[in-house]
């Protein structure tokens, strides 16, 4: 059976790690800066060894995975000496293959597996590891490999080129961090009429959910709802004038969100052309209060 190493024992690695031991995958070795870090990831994996180098990972086990921050995966993979037919695998979003380069021209087969899901914690992270998309790079036989380790996981798998790396990990970083910050713009406003950040919070979880619920069900354009989706421009003047007063900081986000807006609402058919151009009309509209 192919034995795996991690290098790096932080949240992903370590979560990785457990999930494919709980899958029938032996993790047999974890090397970390952290030693503390590496003991701790060892001691969830009946057999896992801590080990001196990164070297003594690489040496030791058929599938090396770099789970170190993404920028210290080309220093980590320069400093092993690789021997043909050894495979390494990183775990970046952003990076391609491409940083294993000086393992690849050792003759080691390279590839990249990242998880498409937020890690907060490792117990989190084990739980949501099911269900989620794993964006692959890698060539044969790596690849049916990787495909394989996917599938254990209980999750789906898509397959990336090099150069589509970049705008994938974007498209990641806006459906995940950016609606952390929109979460906390959403916040902010309810602090002007008194609400604290987590009553506000609290308030506004079981909205997001029913919209990702209907994202996942109905799909989108269909799920979408609100005053653009309604075509409702005294609603948006509404918002427009109360944002200017009381948090102009939050009007070019709202602004430019709802320019994005409005050709979903187009798609959906339930607004029309004049509705769509009078919409984006009141929304180009950066400084000036609009009276009602």
């Amino acid at each position: 059976m192919t034995e795996a190493g991690f290098i790096g024992a932080g949240t992903v690695g370590t979560a990785l790690a457990i999930g494919l031991h709980n899958h029938g995958y032996k993790v047999t070795a974890v090397y970390s800066r952290s030693k503390e870090s590496a003991e701790k990831l060892a001691s969830e994996i009946p057999g896992c060894r801590v080990m001196e180098s990164s070297q003594a990972v690489a040496d030791s086990v058929d599938i090396v995975f770099i789970t170190t921050p993404d920028g210290a995966i080309g220093t980590v993979v320069s400093e092993i000496d690789w021997q043909p037919g050894k495979s390494v695998v990183h775990c970046s979003g952003a990076d391609s293959t491409e940083v294993l380069e000086p393992a690849k021209r050792s003759g080691a087969l390279t590839g990249a597996f990242h998880p498409l899901q937020t890690f907060a914690s490792v117990k989190q992270a084990v739980e949501n590891i099911p269900g989620s998309t794993f964006a692959i790079e890698a060539e044969e036989p790596l690849l049916t490999e990787l495909k394989k380790m996917a599938t254990a996981l209980e999750g789906r798998y898509i397959l990336l080129e090099a150069s589509d790396k970049v705008v994938y990990h974007a498209a990641a970083v806006m459906a995940c961090n950016y609606l952390v910050t929109l979460v906390k713009q959403a916040t902010d406003l309810w602090k002007t009429f008194d609400i604290p950040t987590q009553q506000a919070s609290q308030a506004l979880l079981p909205l997001i959910q029913g919209t990702i619920h209907n994202i996942e069900t109905v799909g989108i354009p269909d799920c979408l709802t609100g005053p653009i989706a309604r075509g409702d421009t005294g609603t948006i003047r509404k918002h427009i004038e109360a944002l200017e007063r009381s948090a102009p900081d939050v009007l070019p986000t709202y602004l430019e969100l709802g320019r994005q807006t409005v050709p979903i609402a187009l798609a959906k058919g339930k607004i029309t052309e004049k509705q769509a151009e009078d919409m984006m009309e009141i929304l180009q509209q950066p400084n000036l209060l609009i009276s009602i």
